[in-house]
Order: structure tokens, then sequence, then C-alpha cells
């Protein structure tokens, strides 16, 4: 087939597809048994999406005639889906690495949050840094993402609670999607936290009366583009009602649902997300087995955080129990000034150790259903003809070191590719990972 295409990966020991018939998710038998392909190729149009996957020796017939802009020689190595991180707090200012030392000592999230620490902490540093110190910051976490695998991640404000300030962010997201060569759902999460002076009704008021009305303006005239939202439902935080009234005002300005339940304390967030039709609801290491049963019939994804989990000494979410009984699950890093964690693969093995879940569970979860999370899985999240090329390359003859491998990312990956154009490759690619 003649022609110019853009990318050309040949002779992949393992191309890993995830799934291959169009799935817009996998539940828990799809995810035990992942579609691979042995000794295959894979090619990426000019316009960035997959032209063709199949045996190596085929899809060399069938282009020998063409001329790519890139080849490059996957002999002895593995071809995954670009890793989809479906819930990160990444534009902020101020580390809270003390809050480290005092959760060390025994103290919880709670205690430093009423204490004003915690997100307050962040707020008031994140107000006071300017658009441009936001945006330099945010730029190289997206990068230390990227070189982890990471090829759309979602990102959220909240770290703002006033009007002014969750635009700033909400601008650094959307100049950061329009400048870097990687995929954004963008989540206006205003509703992260009460502001100091005002209570949850008047927050929850300010938020339905003022913030979302100007987002919806914003968004028509093309300025920034928001594709979800957000409220930390918890007690102290945002009750069930307020939760109720920002999410359905989200929802009437064309918001995806995609919110923060059940992590602290049983708030009956699953069950309010699946009657509100939530596209997602993340945490969930206090969800109700009724809420449970509801998120599976509605078929709302379950976003499963182990960095959290492990690093807030929590329960750990059921993801046995979500997988046994119906429920879509997906992964995230959550990474934020309370879960310094950028790299999906540490977040699959934790998921695996802690939380019980197969290595192929794991993957599909931080692939398909994460980008089923965001809404996305038609376009990402597997290796399929018409999907966006997005794809890591690893130098190992089994792909599942990628996982096995804790912390191993850095030598593993050799290329990570989007639209089919290389945006990192490793400095020391060509030489094989020990393993």
């Amino acid at each position: 087939m003649a022609g110019e295409y853009r990318l050309l990966l040949a002779n992949a020991r393992q191309l890993v597809l995830v799934c291959g018939h169009g799935e817009q998710y996998l539940l828990r038998e799809g995810m035990a048994r992942l579609d691979v392909l042995h000794d295959a190729s894979l090619v990426v149009g000019l316009d960035g999406s997959i032209k063709a996957v199949g045996p190596a020796d085929a899809i060399h017939c069938r282009f020998a005639g063409a001329t790519f802009e890139n080849e490059i020689d996957c002999t002895g190595k593995c071809v995954l889906p670009g890793l989809v991180d479906a819930h990160t707090h990444p534009v902020w200012a101020g580390d809270r690495v003390h809050e480290f030392a005092m959760k060390l000592a025994g103290a919880s999230y709670m205690e430093i949050h009423q204490a004003g620490g915690g997100i307050h902490f962040t707020v008031e540093h994140t107000r006071k840094a300017t658009e441009e110190e936001l945006f330099t910051t945010f730029k190289h976490r997206l990068e230390r993402m990227r070189r982890a695998g990471s090829t759309l991640v979602e990102c959220k404000s909240g770290y703002g609670l006033n009007l002014e300030t969750e635009l700033k962010m909400l601008r650094v997201i959307e100049r950061a999607r329009q400048s870097m060569d990687i995929g954004i759902s963008s989540t206006y999460c205003g509703a992260h936290s009460v502001p100091k002076g005002k209570t949850a009704t008047e927050a929850t008021d300010d938020i339905i009366n003022n913030h979302l009305p100007k987002l919806k303006e914003l968004q028509q005239s093309g300025e920034i583009h928001v594709n979800n939202i957000d409220v930390f439902c918890e007690k102290g935080v945002f009750d069930l009602d307020s939760t109720r009234r920002i999410l359905q005002a989200g929802k009437d300005a064309g918001l995806q649902i995609n919110f923060h339940g059940d992590e602290l304390h049983p708030m009956k967030s699953a069950e309010l997300g699946a009657e509100l039709g939530a596209q997602a609801i993340s945490h969930l290491e206090e969800v109700s087995d009724e809420g449970i049963a509801a998120m599976a019939k509605a078929k709302c994804a379950a976003v499963l955080l182990p960095t959290t989990a492990y690093m807030l000494r929590l329960k750990q979410p059921q993801a046995r129990k979500m997988l046994d009984e119906g429920v879509i699950v997906a992964l995230g890093s959550d990474f934020n000034p309370n879960a310094y964690c950028f790299s999906m693969p540490m977040v699959m093995h934790l998921a695996c150790v802690n939380m019980k879940m197969s290595m192929n569970e794991a993957l599909a979860a931080a692939t398909i259903n994460a980008a089923y999370a965001l809404g996305k899985s038609d376009t990402h999240g597997s290796i399929e003809i018409g999907k966006q090329g997005d794809l890591v390359i690893i130098n190992s003859p089994r792909w599942e070191h990628l996982i096995y491998q804790f912390g191993g990312h850095q030598t593993l990956i050799d290329y990570v590719i989007i639209k089919g154009k290389v945006v990192y490759k490793n400095e020391s690619c060509g030489i094989t990972s020990s393993y």
C-alpha cells in the first residue's frame, strides 16, 4: 500500500491491544483476557490515528511501498497503549512535605485539614502564585507523567475556591492543553473544600450562581474548555444535599459528573452518583454494598486511587468486590500535594499488591477503563484501528514488567508516543533493561 504515514512500529515481541472490538470498557471477565498480538507491527497515519495493526509479515507486505516519517524497530520489545491517569490535582503552588511528617507522626488527614492545613494551605499559596508560575510547575509535572507513560491525564482545578483563582487554574490547564503534546481532560473542582469564612451552603450558592455561569460563558467563547465537574462529598466538607445541587447544576451546564465520594466516611456518594448519571466516582474506600450495586447498574466507573489509601493509611478500596459485582474499575494516581506520585506503573503495582487486582486487570483499569471514566474510550485506551496513536514501548519481552518492576519505569520505557509522534525517548534507549 503506497502513501505517506507518520509512524511504523515494526516487529514487536508483544503488542498489547487491551481490547480490539470497539469495547467502551471491560468488566472482570474481559479484563482477565486482554488481547495481545505476538511478533506484530502497527502503522499510524499522518492524522495521528492508528491505520493498521497485525502480524509483522502481513503489515510489511501491505505497506511495502509506503513511506514513513519515523520507523522504530521493536524487536524483543513490547508495545502498549498510552496509559490514562483518571484523577489528578496537578496545578498548585506550595508543597506539603511538612504535613507528610505530621501524618507519619500520627495526625489524620481531617485533623490537619481542620487545623488550617491540607487543602487550605495549598489554596493560600495557589492564590498568591502568578499564572506563569503555575503553568511552569504544571508543565514540568505533566512532562514527568508523560515520561512514566501517561498520554491522557485528567486535570482538576480546586485550589482556588474563589472564582478568580479557579479560573486562573483552568486557564493554566487550557494553555497546556493547547501547547503540549499530551491529552488533557479538564475538571472544574471549585467544591474541593469550603472556603474560609463561608458555610457549605454559602459556598454551594456561590458556585451555582457565580462560578458555573462564568464557566459556561468562557466555554462558549472558546477561552477555556472544561469537561467535568467535581465535588469533595465528605463529612465536614460538602454534604450529600450540597453535592447533589452542585453536580446537577454542572450537568445542566453540559459537564460530565466525575467526583470524590465515600473516601473517609460513608456518605452514600455512590448511590447519588448512580442516580445523577455520573460518568465516574473516585476514592470509594467507604462505599456501601448498595452503592457498589448502584454503580454497576448505572455503568458509573469507579476510579480507585491506591496511592491515597497507601499514603494516608486508609483501608483499601474494595476492588475485588467491585469487579465481582460488575463495576467498571479504573485507576488514577491522585497526584496532589498530599499524594505525590506521577507514575501510573507504580499505581498499577500498588493496585495489584494492596487491592488484590491481577496485572491484566490493573492494565485494563489504567487504559480502556480510565479512558471510559473520562468519556474518551472511543478514541483512547486501547490499540485499535481508528483510535489515537498513543503508545508506550518498553524494552522487555513481556509487558508485565511495566507493573512487576516497582519504580522501574525510568529504565523500562524506551518511547512514549502521542498521535504517532515521539514525545519522549529514553536517553539510554537501546540498552536492554535487566530483568
